[in-house]
């Protein structure tokens, strides 16, 4: 007979949960899977990132032996951010448990152990699913709580002026010659200034799109006709442009970003497009902070966490939870861009 004792052996310590939890697959998460986020483990539940001001001057001219013009140093300035709790729970109650007995193969463990993943990954989905929100956050500056309060707005932090909409005016019905290839352009430029120093050889800009902001991109007949000239005008009616995916204009890869199916709780707005680097060092960073248990104290930190908790004083129920302390951090908000369909 299977008693609650079962949850007190090693399969069900905190470090082997943790350790599985970190195995089990989990529904892709597409900024997540771009790669941008740099993982960084970190001991404390704070970081400190630090903001130096680069500048380029030109030299004034001065005789042969003149005493030359003194650089000035540049400001600089740490600010220190604190990583945030993510936690839900579940309970297991014995009642739920009781008809599971030996047959088979199939021990009491694997099946108790069995339940209790299910239970992990439908915690560890909603835990994902707020680590996308933040990170969707990220890319646009300012990281959103669950309730829309702003945990972290990078450009207030940051003392930086937001960039203002670029209108890619795209429903008008006689565009003038090349107009989406100059918003583009202009996407890029100003990135591209605003890098100081984070842009690399390697570096492209993104976009993510609202349905409506896509579609438009798409059906525009001056992106129509750019692949019309190519290899690539076979595969318009049905590879370019399909429903979440991507094309590719103006050295912007442009993504028909699918979020949450109620398009509001995960989701772009379906006129607009938010532009970002791919592949700029340090920009986007994912810390972590050390799980809250003493198995976790002054070690580095994980992305995800998990406990049994058993009920010690009737032993009628366990409660199964996920942690996770993350940071999603943009370093350099003055990058980011943002776009309207008109």
């Amino acid at each position: 007979m299977l008693t609650m004792d079962v949850f007190k052996g090693d399969a069900f310590n905190a470090m082997e949960l943790t350790d599985a939890l970190e195995k089990v697959p989990h529904k892709p998460q597409f900024l997540g899977g771009l790669g941008i986020f740099e993982p960084r483990p970190v001991r404390t539940e704070v970081i400190a990132i630090e903001q130096r001001e680069g500048s380029l001057s030109i030299v004034q001219t001065t005789p042969r032996g003149a005493p030359l013009e003194t650089r000035s140093k540049d400001p600089r300035s740490i600010r220190n951010f604190n990583t945030s709790r993510v936690a839900k729970g579940d309970t297991l109650h014995a009642s739920e448990i009781q008809g599971i007995r030996a047959f088979g193969r199939v021990s009491e463990l694997e099946q108790v152990q069995e339940e209790v993943m299910r239970r992990q990954l439908a915690l560890k989905n909603d835990v994902e699913l707020t680590h996308e929100n933040m990170r969707l956050g990220a890319i646009q500056g300012i990281v959103l709580d669950a309730d829309a309060s702003p945990i972290y707005n990078y450009f207030t932090e940051f003392g930086i002026t937001q960039a203002t909409e670029i209108d890619f005016d795209l429903d008008n019905a006689t565009p003038a010659s090349g107009a989406v290839r100059k918003k583009c352009n202009q996407v890029v430029r100003q990135m591209m200034k605003a890098a100081k120093g984070a842009w690399s050889p390697t570096t492209q800009v993104a976009a993510l799109c609202g349905d409506t902001f896509f579609d438009d991109l798409v059906a525009h007949s001056e992106v129509r006709e750019t692949y019309l000239n190519q290899q690539a005008a076979n595969s318009l009616r049905n590879d370019v442009g399909m429903v979440f995916d991507s094309v590719r204009y103006g050295n912007i890869t442009f993504y028909n970003y699918r979020g949450t199916d109620d398009g509001t709780t995960v989701a772009i707005g379906d006129s607009l497009a938010k532009f970002f680097p791919i592949g700029a060092p340090g920009v986007f960073q994912h810390a972590m902070s050390p799980g809250e248990s003493f198995d976790f104290v002054n070690t580095p930190g994980r992305e995800h966490y998990s406990i049994i908790v058993p009920d010690e004083k009737r032993n009628m129920f366990v409660d199964i939870e996920v942690y996770s302390y993350p940071l999603m951090v943009c370093s350099r908000p003055e990058m980011l861009q943002r776009g309207r369909r008109t």
